[in-house]
């Protein structure tokens, strides 16, 4: 068979090499009752061009955002990428790169690392970066484990509207950990604060808020800020990183701990993953951070050079000294939120910032004209927000899908108080047709 490599000569080898006299021997452990038994049920053997043909059309059957306007949202957005990306991915010295163990042949891997680590400071205000974690609901997770073992304290204090997928990835992190995880309740859309200051004590590790938070809002961080450390918690603070073209960096409101979702830097939906977790912190905390860090020094010759300067995870020193069982950084996603945030620059992010938020608000306007439809909440809102729908969600979708509109999440789905109500993010990518078509559509639905 052309697709497998493998000869008769090769396998007999192998399974000699092996002990193994044939195919079902290799296999004999397997129960016989759960074995397959008879033929696959697959079509003939096909040419190059008419399996191309078949795969295409295979593909064809499946719905992506080239194809529809996208207003889901929830922690995974469509924002343009620009082709720098894609081109500097496609080089086969990132592209295949692994974990650079060696650090003198691995310079190249080093450099991005480092450099992402860089930009990532730049844009969160922070002193430190790691590099990268799997995603932003690890990274809120090892926030929390890296804030209890700063504090000796064995207590987090998470709000209702961080992501409940980040809340959920936390509970599980905790198991067999001795945490106790207190739930903050949100009032119209934001943090209670006086509900928030009520949870904080002493015996208080870390304060977790996200901003914008779940449903688009933005959080009063400045007022929180003041509550987490009269305590001597930690200030953890989840920020979603286009925000940070127009928000206050975190860093100038005296975060301790800032991590996120970079998925919006460069890397595609891709139907749900991979992605990455941004994580930065104060410099005084940099040997309790998890995953690893690249540093920048000279070599014997006194040329530049880059090396893994902290390397804490469990893979490199012994268990009972890792901070975390981290076992791989992103580096791909990670090289690709770099070579965003590069092309980009300063201005650029500013702009895909500010686009968003217009067209969010635009789109926030065009909604709640039509009959029924209303704002769920009154707190300021970036570029995501929740409305209230006269008709069930799912309805809707049903009805938009049609119309190749994603209408946005249900966010009855993760909150029962919200069982009709839409979250909408609208990225830079949203045109007004597109808006004014998504705001018609709603109107119609019945």
């Amino acid at each position: 068979m052309k697709y497998l490599p493998n000869t008769d000569e090769d396998r007999r080898e192998m399974l000699a090499a092996i002990g193994a006299r044939s195919i079902e021997d290799l296999f004999k452990d397997v129960p016989d009752e759960v074995r397959f038994k008879g033929q696959l049920k697959l079509p003939s053997a096909m040419s190059e061009p008419e399996l191309l043909a078949h795969l295409s059309k295979l593909a064809a059957k499946n719905g992506d955002a080239s194809q529809y306007a996208c207003f889901l949202g929830g922690g995974v957005y469509d924002h343009f990428i620009p082709s720098t990306v894609g081109a500097v991915l496609a080089r086969n010295e990132f592209y295949t790169a692994y974990t650079p163990y060696q650090p003198e042949v691995s310079q190249g891997v080093l450099q991005s690392i480092f450099e992402y680590q860089t930009v990532i400071c730049q844009i969160t205000g922070m002193d430190v970066s790691q590099a990268s974690m799997y995603d932003g609901g690890t990274a809120v997770a090892e926030a929390a484990l890296m804030a209890c073992a700063v504090t000796g304290r064995k207590e987090i204090v998470i709000s209702e509207a961080v992501h409940p997928e980040y809340r959920a990835v936390l509970q599980t992190y905790i198991q067999g950990q001795d945490v106790k995880i207190h739930l903050a309740p949100a009032r119209d859309g934001q943090t209670d604060p006086d509900k928030l200051a009520a949870l904080v004590n002493d015996q208080t590790a870390g304060v977790i808020i996200q901003h914008p938070n779940f449903f688009g809002c933005l959080e009063p961080v400045e007022e929180f800020e003041k509550t987490v450390h009269a305590k001597g918690a930690l200030y953890v603070v989840s920020v979603d990183p286009i925000s940070l073209g127009l928000l206050k960096p975190p860093g100038e409101y005296n975060a301790d701990i800032v991590c996120g979702e970079g998925q919006s830097l460069g890397n595609p939906m891709s139907f749900g993953g991979p992605y990455l977790g941004f994580f930065a912190s104060k410099e005084k905390f940099v040997r309790r951070m998890a995953g690893r860090i690249i540093g920048q020094t000279v070599d014997s010759r006194g040329q530049r050079a880059y090396v893994l300067t902290l390397q804490t995870r469990e893979q490199h020193i012994r268990r009972e000294k890792a901070t975390s069982n981290i076992c791989s950084n992103e580096a791909l996603n990670a090289l690709a939120a770099l070579v965003y945030l590069v092309t980009m620059g300063k201005q650029g992010l500013r702009e895909v910032a500010e686009l968003s938020l217009q067209k969010a608000h635009y789109a926030a306007k065009q909604i709640t004209a039509q009959n029924g439809y209303e704002l769920a909440f009154k707190a300021p809102f970036f570029k995501e927000f929740a409305v209230k729908t006269p008709v069930a969600p799912a309805k809707i979708t049903e009805a938009l899908v049609k119309r190749r509109i994603l209408p946005g999440l249900d966010l009855g789905r993760f909150y029962t108080a919200y069982k009709n109500h839409l979250l909408v993010a609208v990225t830079e990518r949203r045109s007004k047709d597109e808006i004014d078509a998504l705001a018609a559509g709603l109107g119609g639905v019945k």
